[in-house]
């Protein structure tokens, strides 16, 4: 039984490489449809904080318990305790079940394409960029196109495939699925506008969750200096997404930056051509390091 989940994560992975499942069938679709059911922005701050919680809570527990429902009813049907096979089994089933909660071929696929789209124009590079991004990506230069791309692949690399993992080593497939809804109502509802009240809940729980799992996404990026990285990880506003952003910058060694809030490893020469290759060849390497880490402590946990 201590290698269900292992094996279970070594499924998610090699199907992970075959695309993402139809919308229709989509777990993280249908949280974000739930998500877009409520319109708190007008209610006043402390209603609307209530009200973002309790939507919050609501959401959390019904993907809780769908999870752990899944994952009971894969346990009492195969029985893996029973024989090899059946263990086999049941990883297979546990692995199919969590690889829509984890997202790695997606992003590097679509960071990619944000270079293929520069060789093109700088226009095409914006407007793939933006697919990725909320900010205004219309009068990024090139430089900056590339230094967003980049951010967004460190800080989804935690996101979307290292804090999923982690959560699934400590608490199974439930686990997996709470942090996957924690993260998509911040991406819908954490924003600092007339949505922050009714979302604060939601942005707190995501920091929360994310906090162990984006220090661990810095190191398996393997950063030249940690001291470097204690440093430049700080200087974003978010308490978790400059771990990895930081990690990276230092790994190329390029400076990358957003215009007026943060600027990371200033000391490092400009994003060019290639660094996104660079980079996307650096997160696979820290996939491949993570996923081993995670897959060793979740043997241990229940070993």
């Amino acid at each position: 039984m201590a290698l269900l989940l292992p094996l279970a994560i070594g499924v998610a992975l090699l199907v992970d490489r075959l695309g993402e499942p139809p919308t229709w069938a989509h777990p993280v679709v249908g949280m974000g449809r739930y998500l877009g059911l409520f319109r708190l922005t007008r209610l006043p701050p402390a209603l609307g904080f209530m009200a973002g919680a309790l939507a919050w809570l609501v959401g959390a527990a019904l993907v809780a318990f769908i999870a752990l429902w899944l994952e009971g009813w894969v346990l009492i049907a195969l029985q893996p305790w029973a024989s090899p096979l059946r263990l086999i089994g049941a990883a297979a089933l546990i692995g199919l079940l969590l690889k829509p909660l984890l997202a790695w071929a997606l992003l590097a696929d679509e960071v990619l394409a944000v270079e293929t789209a520069l060789a093109e124009s700088l226009d095409a590079g914006r407007a793939r960029l933006s697919r990725l991004v909320s900010r205004d990506t219309s009068a990024l230069s090139a430089v900056e196109v590339r230094e967003a791309a980049i951010e967004t692949l460190a800080e989804n690399l935690n996101d979307s495939v290292i804090a999923p993992l982690f959560w699934f080593a400590i608490a199974g497939l439930p686990g997996a699925a709470l942090y996957r809804f924690a993260n998509t109502a911040d991406a819908m509802w954490g924003y600092r506008d007339e949505r922050e009240w009714s979302g604060k809940w939601a942005a707190r729980a995501d920091d929360l969750l994310s906090w162990l799992p984006a220090r661990l996404t810095a190191l398996v990026l393997m950063p030249p200096s940690l001291r470097a990285l204690l440093h430049e990880a700080r200087r974003t506003p978010s308490p978790n997404s400059g771990w990895p952003m930081a990690a990276m910058a230092l790994r190329l060694h390029v400076r990358l930056s957003k215009p007026g809030v943060y600027t990371l490893h200033a000391a490092g020469r400009p994003v060019q051509a290639g660094d996104l290759h660079a980079a996307c060849n650096a997160a696979r390497q820290a996939v491949i390091a993570g996923t081993v880490l995670l897959a060793a402590l979740a043997w241990a946990l229940r070993g």
